[in-house]
């Protein structure tokens, strides 16, 4: 990984691509704090759910693939990931270890009815992305001298991110009646979602890799990630204790 350290800290005020990022961060900022956040369910999905019978496949991909695609803290935290990602291989790698770990707690937590605090869970979702984005910015060689393992730690964050979801998931009693069939066809929708969220963020980073400006903000880029992550943790800790 570059350095991005002793980057001009204002430079990026000039760069469209920084403007942009403050567009984008100010939507994201208005649609956290204006909806149930990313692993809400809309009313009439929640009544579809309770209200279905028997496997099926097709809605509940649907569902699942819905839910990624509007998922902030998922796409945040996978936006940290391949941020120094180029190749395929490794991107496939990543995307496939944290797949690996939100489809075990997704399925698990439904299955067992194991129930924590969504709040909680969600807080620590935040706390994926604030860890991401320091682990960008060289954070943990500069105040460790270490680099902690990207991959293990793509694979724990994944399990509370499969966690989160199957939290809320289980307030829905879901019915009994091809209960397996339907949470595999929602995790086949959230995989598949998140595919076609992370091709979109592929595609506009491909673009801004070729310009002169990527090497120049992508410090601040990390550091409004890093906020935000701390936006969303601090959003749901105030919903563990006061809500």
């Amino acid at each position: 990984m570059k350095s991005l350290q002793n980057r001009a800290p204002w430079s990026w005020l000039h760069s469209p691509w920084a403007l942009a990022l403050m567009a984008i961060t100010l939507l994201v900022l208005d649609g956290v704090f204006s909806q149930a956040l990313a692993h809400g369910v809309a009313e009439g999905d929640k009544g579809y759910i309770q209200e279905t019978s028997g496997f099926l496949f097709w809605p509940f991909v649907y569902l699942g693939a819905k839910h990624m695609v509007t998922g902030y803290d998922h796409l945040l935290f996978l936006f940290g990931v391949i941020f120094f990602l180029y190749r395929m291989k490794d991107i496939s790698i990543y995307v496939t270890l944290f797949a690996i770990g939100h489809s075990s707690t997704l399925l698990l937590g439904v299955l067992t009815n194991v129930s924590v605090s969504s709040y909680l869970i969600d807080a620590i979702i935040g706390l994926s992305v604030v860890y991401k984005a320091l682990d960008n910015m060289g954070a943990y060689q500069r105040w460790f001298g270490f680099q902690p393992s990207t991959k293990a730690a793509t694979v724990i964050f994944g399990l509370f991110h499969g966690f989160g979801l199957a939290t809320k998931l289980q307030d829905f009693q879901l019915s009994p009646d091809g209960l397996i069939g339907n949470l595999i066809a929602f995790n086949i929708g959230v995989e598949a979602g998140q595919l076609l969220a992370l091709g979109g963020i592929l595609i506009l980073m491909g673009f801004w890799r070729r310009s002169n400006s990527f090497w120049k903000h992508a410090y601040l880029t990390n550091v409004v990630l890093m906020t935000l992550g701390f936006l969303l943790t601090g959003y749901q800790l105030v919903g563990l204790f006061v809500m």
